[in-house]
């Protein structure tokens, strides 16, 4: 079983939106959907080392700002060029308010 880290509650992450949030060391991009679905993907894109989290979220994508590579924030897998690596993702659960991530990605990516 993963071990998970509070990073924050859940009010401070509204709807299609993303933040930066630390998880044992790592940048991580917390994001919550239209629909209210929370994911966190490793907060860098893998084309060009810029934070995932200044882009924007749209259904269960999240777009870089700087070349508009898109990734899935399920799999973390790109869906647009110029952007080929996946991203690695995080397990995340709700406890009472609480937003809490696991310390290490899905599949130990």
């Amino acid at each position: 079983m993963p071990e998970f880290v509070k990073v924050a509650t859940s009010d401070e992450v509204q709807p299609g939106t993303a933040i930066r949030v630390d998880v044992a060391g790592t940048p991580v991009a917390l994001t919550r959907t239209s629909d209210g679905e929370l994911f966190a993907i490793k907060d860098v894109c893998s084309h060009a080392d810029v934070a995932l989290s200044e882009g924007e979220v749209e259904d269960c994508t999240i777009e870089c700002w700087l070349h508009g590579s898109q990734f899935d924030l399920r799999t973390g897998a790109p869906l647009t060029m110029p952007a080929i690596t996946p991203v690695p993702v995080y397990e995340v659960r709700l406890v009472d308010g609480a937003i809490e991530i696991a310390t290490e990605p899905k599949g130990n990516a």
